[in-house]
């Protein structure tokens, strides 16, 4: 696809690529029915006169086939039964909510227990959760800090969650990785 019909769908659905009918460029082709019959390697204008005697669409299913694949088919309830699939698959997805708890390597004590509350509160409720220490100025000389105060947290916190990702810097942040414990 250009760039100038990429900009100019912007948001919108791409169109529909399929080649079908009078668009099958291919003078021979493989021709396969709806119900599984095979008509073997037939011209495409034959191919055509079968699809439309039968009320169908030629669309073509393998264009890089030696000759092009076509397959006789009602296109229409082809796509709907394809768009279906694609719903029940999404339907079927788990996303996966991952809450972040932010401390600082200089906090108190009864502010670990108010942001511990709350990591507690979203691992009941099955979601994960990224503890995380932001290391500031001085503080990054000494990222020990931040993995002692992760460590103090992970005690308040194993009997609710499984530790996922241990206390490890990652840039300006010593983070922490803890999942729900499952039922």
């Amino acid at each position: 696809m250009s760039k100038q019909n990429n900009r100019n769908n912007r948001g919108r659905k791409k169109p529909d690529e399929t080649v079908m009918n009078y668009n099958i460029r291919a003078r021979e082709l493989r021709v396969l029915g709806d119900d599984g019959e095979q008509f073997g390697i037939i011209s495409r204008d034959e191919a055509l006169q079968i699809a439309e005697d039968k009320g169908l669409d030629l669309v073509l299913v393998s264009p890089n086939a030696r000759p092009p694949v076509a397959k006789v088919m009602d296109y229409g309830k082809h796509k709907y039964q394809q768009e279906k699939k694609k719903k029940e698959a999404r339907k079927n997805q788990k996303t996966i909510d991952v809450k972040e708890v932010k401390f600082s390597c200089k906090i108190a004590d009864n502010d670990i227990a108010y942001k511990v509350k709350h990591a507690r509160e979203f691992l009941e409720a099955g979601k994960h959760v990224k503890l995380r220490v932001f290391l500031r100025g001085r503080e990054m000389a000494n990222p020990e800090w931040g993995v002692d105060v992760l460590n103090r947290v992970w005690p308040m916190l194993e009997d609710v969650g499984n530790l996922e990702q241990p206390a490890r810097r990652d840039g300006r942040y010593v983070n922490m990785y803890v999942t729900p414990i499952k039922k």
